[in-house]
C-alpha cells in the first residue's frame, strides 16, 4: 500500500495548487474560486483524471466532475442548451411544410400540412405544453 508521502503529483497540478493556496490565503473562507482557476482544474482533470486533481487541490470532486462533463472537448454526450425561442418565418410560396417540436421531457410533436394557410402556432404549442404537464 502506498504511503501518502510517496504519491507523485504532476508539476502542472502543483502549480495550480500554489495558485489556489494564494487565492485562499487572500480571500475569506468559502469564497468562490475564480472561473479561470476552475478552467485550469478542468483542463488538468481531463489530462490527469478527476481524483488526481481534486484531491491535492482540495476541490469538490462532484463539482469538478460536473464542470468536466460540461467542458467542450470532453468525450461523451454533452447536452446542448435547449432553444428558448425560435422564430418561424413562413415562405409565401411554401406548398408543404413539416415542423417538429421536442420537449425537455422527451415528448415530440410533428406538424405536417399542405396549403397556403398556416396553423395557429401559439394555440398549438400552448395546448401541447399543457398536455405535457
Amino acid at each position: 500500500m502506498k504511503d501518502a508521502s510517496t504519491i507523485v503529483v504532476a508539476e502542472p497540478i502543483l502549480q495550480l495548487q500554489r495558485q489556489l493556496e494564494q487565492f485562499r490565503s487572500s480571500h475569506r473562507q468559502r469564497s468562490r474560486i475564480p472561473e479561470a482557476l476552475w478552467d485550469l482544474a478542468v483542463g488538468l482533470a481531463r489530462e490527469h483524471g478527476l481524483y488526481a486533481v481534486a484531491h491535492p487541490l482540495r476541490l469538490d470532486y462532484a463539482q469538478l466532475k460536473r464542470r468536466l462533463a460540461g467542458a467542450p472537448g470532453v468525450t461523451g454526450k454533452k447536452r446542448a442548451a435547449p432553444p428558448r425561442f425560435v422564430e418561424l418565418i413562413a415562405a409565401h410560396s411554401a406548398a408543404e411544410c413539416v415542423i417538429e417540436f421536442e420537449s425537455g421531457r422527451g415528448g415530440k410533436m410533428r406538424i405536417q400540412w399542405k396549403g397556403s394557410g398556416a396553423p395557429d402556432w401559439g394555440s398549438l404549442l400552448h395546448a401541447w405544453r399543457e398536455a405535457e404537464r
